[in-house]
């Protein structure tokens, strides 16, 4: 049953002008303070939906963007703070990208931040997709299986320094400890000081849906986001990871360890929604198209996303091209609750769904969504309370 309600914030600060016909993606740059303003930003998303009684807000991190779309470098420091300004909701890091990390830095990171919050703090790993910040931090991106091995190793490692008291790895990329001298001995092992106390529970994004990925994520123990990005809402990355669990000897229902991702937009007819939410679609294709990120795209489509204007004629799909694949949804509350309803009849094991306002929504509108879903779509999804 869902009823575990999410969203992902990956950092935006307030655009000003949006759209096809705006400022171009790669001619945005702001002055610091408007950069910085991201952080008020997103404490007051957090107050609201804490408020609200939302269960998670997911963070992105991202680095180097004056272009003003991801601007939190850091979730782990992100989370403290806003535990410490709210009173119940969870604070997912979707995702530290671990590549850019050493990778007992950030076990040990998380630790901290698992004990400050009381487990409020969400852990979450990803691989990366933008080259200026990976390949910046001197981790490959371009050299996709480079990266898919590295950050491999150093989830194995992560792993290993929160489940054991002593551990040691030698691997193609680290040995730890290294092998000197320490206070008359011969270090041979280390201790993770402090260890999470309060949750390992770690998610990851799924976009190629690869058996190779997705059993590595079984291995772990590692729940899955799908969708918002290259993998749409179809079935076929939701019953590739039940598959992967079977053939770790673990029996899933669809959709269990899983969460759903849909773009949303709230308004009193759907016509009113679709008309509000193009120009932050639109920012939103303007932004990611040249990453990959927008399915189905042609290379025609991705340049003309790049000007201004005349994207009908380049064939750039407009939002209600992915609405029909699910991935984006505009219309009343009503017919939000009727999606959502058709996904858990769809996928009976999934308990979360991440409801995510657009790249570009401004924060007023953003704080307006989030109380709409919790008082006329939210409350759908509630137990039901037996009878007296």
């Amino acid at each position: 049953m869902i009823d575990k309600f999410t969203t992902v914030y990956p950092g935006h600060i307030d655009l000003g002008d949006m759209g096809q016909d705006a400022t171009p993606a790669n001619e945005r740059r702001y002055s610091n303070e408007q950069l910085a303003s991201v952080f008020e930003k997103t404490e007051a998303v957090a107050r609201k939906m804490d408020a609200m009684g939302w269960h998670t807000l997911w963070l992105a991190e991202h680095h180097f963007q004056h272009e003003g779309y991801e601007c939190i470098p850091n979730l782990l420091m992100m989370a403290v703070h806003l535990a410490h300004a709210t009173k119940n909701l969870r604070i997912g890091c979707g995702f530290n990208i671990t590549p850019m990390w050493h990778p007992l830095r950030l076990a040990e990171d998380y630790a901290v931040a698992d004990i400050l919050t009381k487990g409020r703090t969400v852990f979450g790993v990803g691989r990366g997709y933008h080259t200026r910040e990976v390949e910046t931090f001197g981790a490959p991106m371009q050299d996709q299986d480079a990266n898919r091995e590295l950050f491999e190793e150093q989830v194995e490692i992560i792993f290993k320094a929160f489940r054991n008291e002593r551990f040691s790895h030698k691997g193609k990329h680290y040995t730890l400890p290294p092998e000197v001298p320490y206070r008359g001995y011969q270090l041979k092992e280390l201790t993770l000081v402090p260890r999470p106390v309060h949750s390992l529970e770690c998610w990851q994004p799924i976009v190629s849906a690869s058996p190779r990925g997705l059993d590595f994520m079984v291995k772990h123990g590692i729940k899955g986001s799908v969708g918002g990005g290259a993998a749409t809402m179809q079935e076929g990355p939701i019953k590739a990871y039940r598959d992967a669990a079977a053939r770790a000897g673990k029996e899933l229902k669809l959709g269990q360890d899983l969460q759903i991702g849909i773009f949303f937009h709230l308004a009193r007819t759907r016509e009113q929604a679709i008309r509000e939410i193009t120009p932050f679609y639109e920012e939103h294709v303007k932004m990611f198209a040249p990453l990959g990120f927008v399915p189905g795209i042609t290379p025609d489509a991705v340049a003309a996303a790049a000007r201004r204007g005349g994207w009908s004629a380049a064939g750039v799909p407009t939002v209600e091209h992915y609405m029909k694949l699910g991935a984006w949804f505009a219309g009343t509350p009503a017919q939000l609750i009727e999606h959502i309803k058709s996904l858990e009849a769809r996928f009976p094991g999934m308990e979360h769904i991440n409801l995510s306002t657009s790249l570009g929504t401004p924060r007023a509108v953003m704080l307006e969504q989030f109380q709409w879903v919790a008082e006329e779509v939210m409350p759908a999804f509630k137990p039901a309370l037996a009878p007296g």
